[in-house]
C-alpha cells in the first residue's frame, strides 16, 4: 500500500520566525519583557526571585506573575522600584500590572 508523503522540510526557529511577522513580532515582545525582567531582578529579594517570572508585554503594560499571594503583596510595595529603574532604563513601560499563577492552572 503506497501512501503519498510529503517530503518533510525542517526550519530552524530563526526560519520561521523570518516567514511568519506575527512570530517575530512575539518574539520581540518577548526580549522586551525579558530585558525589563533584566533590569529590576536586582531588586527583588533573593529569597523571592524564583517566585517571580516576566510576563506579557502588551504595548505599555508589563506583567510580572508570581506563584503566591504573598509575594505578590510584596512586589506590589516595590512598584515604585521597579518602575524607576524601567524608567532608567528607557523601557517603554507606563504600569506594571502582577498576577498571581496558581499551580496546575
Amino acid at each position: 500500500m503506497a501512501t503519498n508523503q510529503r517530503p518533510r522540510t525542517v526550519f530552524s526557529l530563526e526560519q520561521a520566525v523570518g516567514a511568519a511577522p506575527s512570530l517575530a513580532l512575539l518574539r520581540e515582545r518577548i526580549r522586551e519583557s525579558q530585558h525589563c525582567m533584566n533590569q529590576i531582578q536586582h531588586l527583588i529579594p533573593p529569597a523571592m526571585r524564583q517566585q517571580v517570572v516576566a510576563g506579557p508585554l502588551n504595548e505599555q503594560e508589563w506583567c510580572l506573575l508570581v506563584g503566591s499571594a504573598a509575594a505578590s503583596t510584596k512586589l506590589r510595595q516595590l512598584l515604585p522600584a521597579f518602575q524607576r529603574a524601567l524608567t532608567q532604563s528607557g523601557a517603554q513601560v507606563n504600569a506594571i500590572r502582577i498576577k498571581v499563577q496558581i499551580p496546575g492552572r
